[in-house]
Order: C-alpha cells, then structure tokens, then sequence
C-alpha cells in the first residue's frame, strides 16, 4: 500500500486534477491520497490559502468580505466545471466556507486556522467527488473522523502518536481515500493547522501510521537536484538520498521538501519518493535509511541567506564555566532560537535567523552580553548566508573541506565561519549574502562537474 501526496501546482486546475486521477488509477497500491489547497496555475496568480488569510483578515477586521468570498468560491467553481462535476459541490464548499466565517469569531487565531484549512479540506471533497465522477472507488475523509490528533495551545502544533491506533484502520477501509493535508484536530475537537509544509506532513504522517510501502510525494519537478536550479545550470538530479542528507538539505534552503515532513517516514523507514506530477514515469528521487556513497561523498550543495552573526570575546573565556550557557540563556529568554556556535578560546559567535530579530532586541542582547558576561567585546552583524555541503560519504573522504575552501577562495570572497556537525554529513559555510551564488556556483563546479571529469 502507498500513500501519495500532490503539492497546490498539482491540485491547481481541472487538467491538473485529471492527471492526478490517471496517476492514482495506474497503480492500485496508491491507496490514500492527501491533497493540498488548489495552488498557483501561473506564475503571477495567487494560491488559495493567499485567497483565503486575505478573506480571514477582513472578516476578523470586521469588514464586508463579499468579493473575497466569491473570488475563493470562482477558483473551486471553474475547477468543478472542467471537471464536469454537477454545481451541488460548489454549493457544498460555499456553506461551508460561510459556516467557517461565523466560527471562533473571538479568537484570531483559531478563526485564521479555520479559514486557511478550507483550502484543502474542500479541494479534497472536489478531488473525492471527481474521482466518484469517472468510476474510481473514492472517499473524503476528514482528519477528526479518521483520528489525526495535534496537541493543544500554545505549543507549536504537532502530531501525538495516540492518534495512530485510529490512522492505520485506514488501511482497512474500502476503495481510495481522498485526505486533506495541512491539518489536524485536538482531543477536545479543535481544529489546528501544521506549519510549513503541512500537507507533506500529514502525507508523511498517514505513511508512518498506516506503516505503507511507499510514500509518493507529488511536485512539479523529475527530482530534487544537486543544487538550486534557478543559479546552477543544468544541475544534476539525485536518484537516491539518506533521510539524513533530505534533512540537511531541507533545512539549507532546498524547497521540495520541509525537514520536519520527513521526520515521522524516517522513525517508522518508510521510503520516501518524490515525483513529478507532470512526469509521472521519471524516477524521481528515492529517500531512504542508507545509500551507498562511495561514488559521490557530496550529494547535494544548498544555500540560505537571511542569517545574523552573534559575535562575543572575552579573555580567558574557556576557563570560565558556564559562560555558553549563560549566552544561549539570554537568548533564549528573548525567545531566540540559535542554528550555529563555532567557537574559539576566547571567543563564541551564535549564528540565528534574522527573522527573529528586530533593531531592539539585538541592542537588547548585545547590552546584555556585555553586563552579564562581562565581556570584552560585543557586535552583531547581518546579511550572512549558510551554504551547506552534505553527504553521507564526506566522513570518508580526506580533503574535502580544503577543496571546498579552495573553490570559495577562487571566487575571491571570504569565509566567515566553517563549522561541521558531529555526524560529519554537513559541512557549513557562513559567506556575506552578496557573495552566495558565485559561491554555489564554483562548489557545484568542484564537486559534481569536476567529480564527473575525474571518474571519466
């Protein structure tokens, strides 16, 4: 049995919708099938959930929100009509967005979840019916009846594994079932919606409760590829990767696939595969435990900018105990999550995210560095990038950090941090954002066209 995903572009129109019909159809194994909201058709329309935080917004303002509603209604109307689907599950999807407009009214953010959840749940009662339509033996199912349980407020939304001794009795259940993705249901009835990528983790989560063979995610690429296409020419696509480099290449920046999607797959080893919905006989790439890295130690190369550089010195700063974790308590008592702290004897920088902070909190953190550490020297600096290279054959392979020093110093631009997690899978640089793509550029040079001339 398998479990397949289709991303928005898959779901975006009625043509879409047939392919996604005839992918299922060509294989009988393809049981449950999670849907997102309709995404984009084209390159400047809006997705649903877009369409859909607007008309929350406005209702929560208390503002006439007419014309929002119309324009979420025409986007599951024109897709019904390509169909050839009867107007009753327009009208289903309509009383159901006008019931989620006059729920959880007084609080903001249970009302948001409620309307951005539609998305999906309608576009998988539509998908459901369609497949109805043209003789597929399918059923909607809703994530409370089928028993997806998320935990309550005010932690950050997350699957409790209670709720997987009623998943897996969807394996039991007749004919293809047809699941919204992006949400779940506490034990007290609430609706709460996952973050990024939440559609890929209710895929991911159905695929580890229901212990499937496989677990297809939809996109609308062959593969994930060696490197971000949009800088890198021609990049390769990779045919088989670890659940280790997918996390690490996630988390740097690779779009097809949120880290935190993969997480339930890999503790259960369900093999992941993503695919093209647009190319359904490519082999797309293959996610599992262990591959064989001997012939390319370097998977893949990443990139994500929008980092700052917490830098703090102090003499004799490793005699002191107790100094890191007085920093990272400041940190956190801002609520600062870190991604980094390469070190050296008197000094420790502590790489974060931008997006956490603001002008007040970093004068706020610096001031305090300097008073409760009493050190000796304080900044913060912005606009940094983390380039990441990861592969599980890098433990094994002698000289590769100097090879890719040497490819980041043809650029001529200059390396700001080196550090390498204890696994040895990654190898991070931190480079000023201007300097990013030239980076990538030369590193994917080094690594795979290089490699490739080497092994000829």
């Amino acid at each position: 049995m398998k479990v397949c995903k289709f991303g928005g572009t898959s779901v975006a129109s009625a043509d879409q919708i047939k392919k996604v019909a005839q992918i299922v159809k060509a294989d009988p194994s393809r049981k449950i099938i999670v849907v997102s909201a309709p995404g984009k058709r084209f390159g400047s329309d809006e997705k649903v959930t877009d369409l859909l935080i607007q008309l929350a917004e406005k209702a929560l303002k208390g503002e006439d929100t007419e014309v929002e509603l119309k324009e979420v209604v025409a986007r599951y109307q024109q897709i019904a009509a390509g169909l050839g689907l009867s107007m009753e599950i327009v009208s289903v999807i309509e009383n159901d967005l006008h019931e989620r407009l006059v729920s959880n009214e007084n609080d903001a953010s249970l009302f948001m979840d409620c309307l951005k959840a539609s998305g999906e749940d309608n576009n998988a009662k539509l998908i459901a019916a369609y497949f109805t339509l043209i003789g597929m033996d399918a059923q909607y199912i809703c994530p409370k009846e089928a028993g997806l349980l998320v935990n309550e407020r005010p932690e950050r939304v997350r699957a409790l594994p209670e709720g997987d001794d009623r998943l897996v009795q969807l394996r039991d259940k007749p004919g293809i079932i047809v699941f919204p993705g992006f949400f779940g249901y506490t034990k007290d009835g609430t609706l709460r919606t996952f973050n990024r990528g939440g559609s890929d983790i209710t895929g991911s989560l159905l695929a580890a409760a229901t212990e499937a063979e496989l677990y297809e995610n939809f996109t609308d690429v062959d593969s994930v590829f060696a490197a971000n296409p949009n800088v890198v020419d021609n990049p390769v696509g990779i045919e088989k990767m670890t659940y280790r480099e997918m996390r690490e290449l996630a988390y740097a920046g690779f779009s097809v696939f949120h880290d935190e999607a993969l997480m339930p797959a890999f503790r259960r080893s369900v093999p992941v595969c993503i695919k093209n919905t647009n190319n359904p006989e490519a082999p797309g790439t293959l996610i599992v435990n262990e591959r064989n890295y001997f012939a390319q130690p370097v998977i893949g190369i990443a990139a994500d900018s929008g980092f700052s550089t917490l830098f703090v010195d102090k003499y004799l700063m490793n005699q002191e105990i107790g100094f890191g974790r007085k920093l990272l308590q400041i940190l956190e008592e801002e609520e600062i999550p870190f991604e980094h702290t390469p070190s050296g004897i008197d000094n420790l920088s502590v790489i974060i995210r931008s997006k956490f902070l603001n002008a007040d909190k970093e004068a706020r953190i610096v001031r305090r560095a300097k008073e409760e550490l009493n050190a000796d020297h304080v900044h913060m600096h912005s606009n940094y990038s983390m380039i990441v290279l990861v592969g599980e054959g890098m433990r094994h392979s002698t000289g590769l950090a100097a090879r890719a020093a040497s490819a980041i110093a043809r650029t001529g631009a200059s390396i700001q941090m080196i550090n390498q997690g204890s696994s040895e899978v990654s190898l991070v640089f931190g480079v000023h954002k201007a300097d990013e793509n030239k980076i990538l550029k030369e590193l994917y040079a080094e690594f795979f066209l290089k490699s490739a001339v080497l092994s000829n």
